[in-house]
């Protein structure tokens, strides 16, 4: 794919989206940072049920960590994994109030260092929270990448690399909540929906299902 194709595939997701954004919700970092913890394996849509009411209770390490282990799982138990994740959270809380003031820090080897924080979450903390141009690739991208022809790789780590490379600047901001959006919504996994896709005929899928 070309430069001027690629340019022009995120041209219209900016115009379609102008603002995009996650859609779990929260209302600081820690926030955040916790949801994508959780959302490891589960949909937005379940974490949003279970941390309306966590931070209802407790949205800071010092208040989840009055809740004790048990006490998390009580708020997250519908999530997938929740036994892990609650013990993640609580070493996590641990270390955030020992190393770094209670806040989670913008840097991406000190995000990865916390139980429960891979590379992925590291990248969308930094990306939406601080606005960095960092691009996560989950597997909703991942899919999009490849069978896009965008930026295709047989790893995460490889299609990040070069969704990071060949992204034009002026859109790698906002390149993984266009990517990822898309690929919930329309470059679905088992029947895209490419008769209603606003990059069709920019994409270089050879399979295309026009409805």
């Amino acid at each position: 794919m070309n430069k001027q194709k690629r340019h022009e595939i995120f041209s219209r997701l900016r115009d379609n989206n102008p603002s995009p954004t996650t859609e779990l919700n929260y209302s600081s970092t820690f926030e955040l940072l916790i949801a994508v913890i959780l959302s490891a394996q589960a949909t937005d849509v379940s974490v949003n049920k279970a941390t309306e009411k966590l931070f209802a209770k407790a949205n800071t390490p010092a208040t989840i960590l009055k809740l004790g282990e048990d006490g998390l799982k009580k708020y997250i138990k519908t999530i997938g994994l929740y036994n892990s994740k609650a013990k993640n959270i609580i070493k996590t809380c641990e270390i955030l109030l020992q190393q770094y003031g209670g806040e989670a820090p913008n840097d991406q080897k000190a995000l990865e260092s916390l139980p429960g924080v891979g590379r992925k979450t590291a990248n969308v903390v930094r990306n939406t929270a601080f606005g960095e141009p960092t691009i996560a690739v989950d597997t909703h991208i991942f899919r999009v990448a490849n069978r896009t022809g965008l930026s295709p790789g047989k790893t995460v780590l490889e299609v990040e690399k070069k969704l990071l490379k060949v992204t034009p600047d002026e859109f790698k901001k906002d390149a993984h909540h266009w990517l990822i959006l898309h690929g919930r919504y329309t470059c679905i996994a088992r029947k895209p929906r490419c008769g209603s896709c606003i990059i069709e005929d920019l994409c270089e899928f050879k399979d295309k299902v026009i409805d």
